[in-house]
């Protein structure tokens, strides 16, 4: 038997008035995914322990199967493992996103946050601006760290873990009350839209129509993460397929083998295609037992506020990625089960994440079911099952629980 969880990361949503009061996932086209809902079951579970922030590490780490209460120590950490740096136990990593301020004729702090992700920036234009930055603020006590598009790294010698917020819950508002309250991460953020609103990247950036990714952002800290193996915890040798740091490094963390598939972004256009391939590849000739495959674009779409484009991305996953892992794990004769759902909702209404349960599908090709649902959230609740702990769908799906 072969397992592989799809996850659409920020898929599930609230009611849209311009939809008829359906969300994106009941509005969008899914006839690959309705399929498997039919012959499966369908399901909320809630992935977010009472208490913690509803943030993509600790919701997939539960999808995964580690008890964020237990295991996790703070997003960045995770991040870093992906990126290789290296981290003491007195370190404190920070994620620093390259963000986008309105530039107003106006002090720092009277700025207004337009764009989490500088749309989506290249990682090759964001290295330049994240190290022409750093390498000016000169402070020998942080170091800096390339991730990839918006998303990077600062660690901290001897550091504190300071509560701090992060940017795609602030959006459209003024940042003065969201701003470290450590002088120097304040310093640095300051220092760092001075040094980049006029640099000639940023400068191309808005003669195209792009967003400027014109200051860092300081959120997520933590310390040095200490996960157990995946493997010897399900006895499955296990795989993950991502674009973005932080579940490449819940897989550096839990010895999962990582597979990179070039043209893998994390926005909306990614290499779906490539992803599916690779995770076929992966379960039918490269001897995994377990794969899993995340996929960032309806989170991104929910934080810019786009109902539109967070339905393409829906009907993306479903066609170009869950279609052609189905169909290939078919054709060559695999006998697997396969688990869908997203890892929190995240509303275009609220452009950030809320801690609310989320519907799963859950397939087994060896024993197929006859239902007349759909997969989405309204469907999913009506149908009465409930798993109270995202960290037992892991068991679940491999029949350990």
């Amino acid at each position: 038997m072969k397992y592989v969880v799809i996850l659409g990361d920020g898929m599930a949503d609230w009611p849209i008035d311009e939809l008829g009061g359906e969300t994106p996932l009941s509005y969008a086209k899914t006839p690959m995914m309705d399929t498997l809902a039919k012959m499966g079951e369908i399901g909320m579970v809630d992935t977010i322990p009472e208490g913690m922030a509803p943030g993509s590490d600790t919701a997939n780490l539960s999808v995964l199967g580690y008890n964020p209460r237990k295991y996790y120590s703070g997003r960045s950490p995770l991040e870093a493992l992906s990126i290789g740096a290296e981290m003491k136990d007195t370190d404190v990593v920070f994620r620093c996103n390259l963000v986008t301020l309105t530039e107003e004729d106006a002090p720092y702090d009277e700025q207004t946050i337009l764009d989490h992700s500088s749309d989506e920036i290249s990682t090759e234009d964001a290295d330049v601006l994240l190290h022409y930055a750093a390498s000016r603020i000169n402070n020998e006590n942080y170091r800096f760290y390339t991730g990839t598009s918006y998303r990077h790294c600062v660690i901290w010698d001897q550091g504190k873990v300071l509560d701090l917020t992060p940017p795609h819950d602030v959006l459209t508002q003024k940042i003065g009350a969201y701003l470290p309250s450590d002088p120097v991460l304040r310093s640095m953020q300051e220092q760092s839209y001075e040094l980049l609103k006029d640099h000639p990247i940023n400068i191309e950036r808005k003669k195209k129509g792009l967003h400027p990714a014109n200051s860092f952002w300081f959120w997520g800290a933590g310390t040095k993460p200490a996960l157990e193996s995946f493997e010897k915890i399900y006895h499955k040798k296990g795989a993950m397929i991502s674009a973005v740091d932080l579940l490449k490094g819940i897989a550096v963390g839990t010895g999962m083998e990582r597979i990179m598939v070039p043209g893998a972004t994390g926005g909306l256009n990614t290499n779906y295609e490539g992803k599916a391939e690779a995770a076929v590849d992966a379960l039918v000739n490269k001897g995994f037992d377990f794969v899993y495959v995340h996929v960032e674009a309806p989170d991104e779409m929910g934080h810019q506020g786009s109902y539109e484009k967070k339905i393409r991305s829906i009907e993306y996953l479903d066609q170009r990625l869950i279609r052609i892992v189905k169909e290939g794990l078919d054709a060559a004769g695999c006998d697997y089960r396969m688990l869908i759902l997203p890892d929190h909702p995240t509303p275009v209404k609220c452009r950030t994440h809320v801690p609310e349960p989320v519907p799963y599908l859950l397939y087994d090709s060896t024993a197929p079911q006859e239902h007349t649902w759909h997969y989405n959230e309204k469907e999913a609740e009506a149908g009465g099952i409930k798993v109270a702990h995202g960290w037992d769908l892991t068991a679940y799906l491999l029949g350990t629980d």
